[in-house]
């Protein structure tokens, strides 16, 4: 099988992309994991640089990208959450306005081709155009950001590190965004150490145990090493009455595409909870119970959903067990992805 080729150590290239820094004294390096494919990403056309990711990270934790200054990217995206949203099972923008949908996990996004649970953003340098004009998140236009920003010293500082041009604008706010993201990548979880070979990767039994039935029954959507294989599919949920949200039918137009949602990736899912693209279940064990015996009978669920999946309750215990073993924490304690102090 596909899953098991790039299990063999010395199978493994361990490439640097771009930069040479480490992670000691908040430096910045850019890995693409043993094993791992190359990123979708082109970072030629938008090389990280240390100025670059700082500008980021300031603008990532900066509310001033918002209408009236109360939202900002981490409002939703919290880093010690996976830069998940779990505070509400819907997205909140200004004003209490609730959105439509969960705010996903933010990771390894320089392997994703589409954004948003229906796909509707196609390169990550556009995606912050969507919560930044959004008028239930931050309901502004890049026009009235960049006014902000050049009238921030601090920014024109930033700018001029990152670009060698204080003058912000709409492109150059996007890019240092991106730079940012790029760089919050999971990999180094107890999972990955175990399939690495390396020190405190050690799996108990049980955790073994929930591997094999995650190889089985899971890893046909959520396939190693992303935990995720970037399609969209019907996962069998009836549609919300209140919502009537038909996922990535709103893009395409394609009645085929009803109920359709990104796959999302596993990784670090002990605290990305709520789950699913509209938060309603708040446990694994639900998650577990839906594909279990959950699924939307008659509806037009993935041709891989058709049936529920068999498992005994010993064995959704050892399969949660796996799950957690996908907690990564060097990356949701990593100091360089928290809010700027400087």
């Amino acid at each position: 099988m596909l899953h098991k080729i790039w299990l063999f150590p010395a199978l493994f290239v361990f490439f640097l992309l771009l930069l040479s820094f480490g992670n000691k004294n908040g430096e910045i390096k850019f890995i693409v994991p043993e094993g791992w494919p190359a990123p979708v990403y082109d970072l030629s056309k938008n090389p990280v640089t240390p100025a670059g990711f700082q500008l980021g990270r300031h603008l990532f934790y900066d509310p001033l990208l918002s209408r009236d200054t109360t939202i900002s990217c981490a409002s939703c995206h919290l880093q010690a959450t996976g830069f998940a949203h779990v505070d509400h099972d819907l997205s909140h923008g200004i004003g209490g306005r609730i959105g439509r949908r969960n705010a996903p996990a933010i990771l390894n996004m320089a392997w994703s081709r589409s954004f948003m649970w229906d796909g509707g953003v196609n390169h990550l340098d556009m995606q912050p155009l969507s919560p930044i004009t959004s008028p239930d998140e931050m309901a502004e236009t890049m026009e009235n950001v960049v006014q902000k920003l050049n009238a921030s010293a601090k920014y024109r500082r930033l700018f001029g590190a990152a670009f060698g041009d204080s003058v912000a604008t709409g492109q150059k706010t996007l890019l240092a965004l991106s730079q940012f993201v790029l760089l919050l990548n999971s990999y180094n979880s107890r999972y990955d150490k175990y399939i690495r070979s390396e020190p405190g990767g050690e799996l108990t039994e049980q955790e073994l145990n929930g591997l094999a039935i995650f190889r089985k029954h899971c890893a046909m959507c959520h396939t190693e090493p992303l935990f995720t294989d970037g399609s969209f599919a019907n996962n069998g949920i009836p549609v919300d009455s209140t919502l009537m949200d038909t996922g990535r039918m709103r893009i395409t137009q394609n009645p085929a595409d009803s109920g359709k949602f990104k796959v999302p990736t596993l990784r670090n899912i002990q605290f990305t909870y709520p789950y699913m693209h509209d938060g309603r279940y708040k446990k694994l064990s639900a998650v577990i119970n839906h594909y279990t015996g959950g699924l939307h009978q008659g509806g037009a669920q993935d041709m891989r959903l058709q049936t529920p999946i068999a498992l005994s309750p010993e064995e959704k215990i050892d399969l949660v067990a796996f799950l957690l073993t996908l907690t990564d924490k060097e990356f949701l304690f990593d100091g360089r992805f928290g809010f700027p102090r400087e």
